[in-house]
């Protein structure tokens, strides 16, 4: 350990170092020659340390100091202390913004850090992304430069950021993107999220509310003007009334079943724990749901083929998927024109038990078939009332399908039919 040289131990060694040579020239009659030559001396070797210390922090690349004479040495190891001080700044500052990287790097929002002219310093690989950001190469580029917008260059520079700003997205794609800033010490952090899908749920929330007020409106309005004419002391004629009771109840058992729909899609959206899953007989299940298709059928007088494989089974959840086979077979009978013919497979294909329902009807145009699993979502709004459907059926087929990890095909072509179909993964399947 090497002690720090103070004023007094310098003056000590230059004390003993002029004061033998001061001595001898005093005594060969020249001591100012000899004074001269030991302070020429003394400075020769401090230059040569000099040099050494130059040569060390900028010529050569070993970390390690060279080997210090005198106070030099003190010197030489103090500069290597302070460098292996920075160093180990350095290294903790670089794992710093090492970890804060990696931390934004693991935001599932873009990131940007902006200066106060709005030019960049930094941002995630979500920023580069999203909004086409290249990096490093637009560095110290301006953001609002970037993203040519008018509603955007006006909220950047407008300096009220209480409230974010939604935009569509500046690569053209069927985004839309939130933009929050946060500003702190000399620079602003931009924080930009995709909320496409929350205001996709949003305007499925208002829709939802909009149709089921809708779909409980007429109802109520029929009993309510029926309602009107009848008081304690004056009732209808029983012709009036015969009419009018049948309708109210027919109004009663649709807004009954809408209500039971809708309880039905509360209970079943969300996931579901595989190990409640029972063996499910489904042809056992298909016959039972045909009793009631062939009541259906009755006035219709469709065709109906059925290839079934009596010994497929699955394990699932058996009211659940009577509901999403039951939904498929009923409506093929209720929507296609009459007479028709409607095929329903159930078999094993490619390791999958694979349930189908193809019909002859008039088919659905491209533009509706993305829609038609959404909630009181209709293709015919007035044959689909009619026929006393209330536009839930597919939407809680694709939840069931979903918790049994499925999902719904539809193929249809205009004019000559359509085919509905899923299937369930071999983990499920029992051929016995």
């Amino acid at each position: 350990m090497f002690r720090v040289v103070n004023k007094r131990t310098l003056v000590q060694r230059l004390f003993i170092y002029f004061l033998p040579l001061s001595l001898i020239g005093v005594l060969i009659g020249a001591p100012f020659l000899l004074l001269f030559l030991g302070t020429a001396s003394l400075l020769s070797w401090h230059y040569k340390q000099l040099y050494r210390l130059s040569d060390w922090l900028h010529n050569q690349k070993s970390f390690s100091p060279p080997e210090g004479e005198g106070s030099w040495e003190q010197i030489f190891d103090g500069i290597y202390r302070l460098q292996h001080r920075h160093r180990d700044k350095r290294n903790e500052l670089a794992g710093l913004i090492r970890r804060f990287r990696e931390g934004a790097e693991a935001v599932p929002d873009a990131v940007i850090v902006l200066q106060k002219d709005l030019s960049i310093v930094w941002c995630n690989q979500l920023a580069v992304r999203v909004l086409g950001l290249k990096w490093p190469s637009d560095n110290g580029q301006r953001l609002d430069n970037l993203i040519r917008h008018p509603k955007f260059a006006h909220y950047m520079q407008g300096n009220d950021y209480i409230e974010p700003l939604e935009l569509d997205s500046p690569l053209g794609t069927e985004q839309i993107l939130e933009f929050r800033v946060m500003p702190y010490d000399t620079q602003l952090m931009v924080v930009v999220r995709d909320v496409t899908q929350l205001k996709l749920l949003e305007q499925i929330r208002k829709d939802f509310v909009a149709n089921v007020s809708h779909e409980l409106r007429t109802p109520l309005t029929v009993i309510s003007g029926y309602l009107e004419m009848m008081d304690a002391d004056s009732m209808p004629p029983s012709g009036i009334w015969n009419k009018a009771h049948g309708t109210m109840s027919e109004q009663c058992e649709r807004m009954n079943a809408l209500v039971n729909q809708l309880l039905i899609l509360s209970r079943i959206e969300g996931p579901r724990k595989s190990e409640q899953d029972d063996l499910v007989d489904v042809p056992n299940v298909l016959k039972l749901i045909m009793i009631q298709a062939e009541t259906l059928n009755a006035d219709k007088q469709h065709v109906i083929e059925l290839e079934i494989d009596p010994q497929l089974c699955i394990f699932g959840k058996v009211e659940e998927l009577r509901s999403a086979f039951s939904n498929l077979i009923f409506n093929a009978i209720h929507y296609i024109p009459e007479p028709g013919h409607i095929r329903i497979v159930w078999q094993l294909k490619n390791d999958e038990a694979h349930f189908s329902v193809h019909d002859n009807g008039q088919g659905i145009a491209p533009e509706h078939i993305g829609r038609l699993t959404e909630r009181f979502y209709r293709v015919d709004q007035a044959r689909s009332r009619k026929t006393g459907g209330s536009g839930l059926g597919l939407a809680i087929t694709k939840h069931v399908l979903s918790r049994h990890e499925s999902h719904l095909h539809i193929e249809s072509e205009v004019g000559k039919g359509s085919c509905f179909s899923f299937g369930f993964l071999n983990a499920r399947v029992n051929k016995s």
